[in-house]
Order: C-alpha cells, then sequence, then structure tokens
C-alpha cells in the first residue's frame, strides 16, 4: 500500500463535514484556480485553507477582550509615532 492509499484512508475515516456553494462569480474561482496551481494544490484544498483563515476574524474580538488592559494613553503613542516618522 502507498502513500496515497494510507492518505485516503486517513480522510476517509475522517469525519468532515461537506459545504457545496452556489453562485460564486467567475472571477473568485478564477482567482482560486490560479493559487491553487501556483501552489501544486487542488481548488478544494485552497478554499478550504482560505476559509478556515478568514473564519478565526470571528474569535478576535474575543482574543482582544482578553488581553490585560496596560493603561496606556492613547495620545501618548499617537505622539511617540508620529515623532519616530519625523525623524526618518
Amino acid at each position: 500500500m502507498g502513500c496515497d492509499d494510507h492518505a485516503s484512508i486517513l480522510l476517509a475515516s475522517c469525519e468532515l463535514r461537506t459545504v457545496y456553494l452556489r453562485n460564486v462569480p467567475d472571477e473568485v474561482l478564477e482567482r482560486l484556480q490560479r493559487m491553487a496551481e501556483l501552489e501544486g494544490m487542488s481548488v478544494n484544498a485552497v478554499a478550504v485553507r482560505e476559509l478556515a483563515q478568514a473564519s478565526r476574524r470571528v474569535d478576535n474580538p474575543a482574543l482582544l477582550g482578553a488581553l490585560p488592559d496596560l493603561d496606556v494613553d492613547v495620545a501618548s503613542i499617537v505622539a511617540d509615532v508620529e515623532v519616530g516618522r519625523a525623524s526618518r
């Protein structure tokens, strides 16, 4: 049994859900096809990867909310950035 056979058996044993997309604009599909070709991947694999990355954004508010409040004055940060830019 080759590597491809093992991979197929492994994937078949995973309980992954299926999503069918309708009304995908031609230009979106063409870009996905180009990405897939450039990366040597299937369009499905590229689409799943991109959806996974995009869907992580929903967690951003909770992640930001969990950060500690360092009580840093926003005006002093802006002033420091402006000083740094002016010195370039």
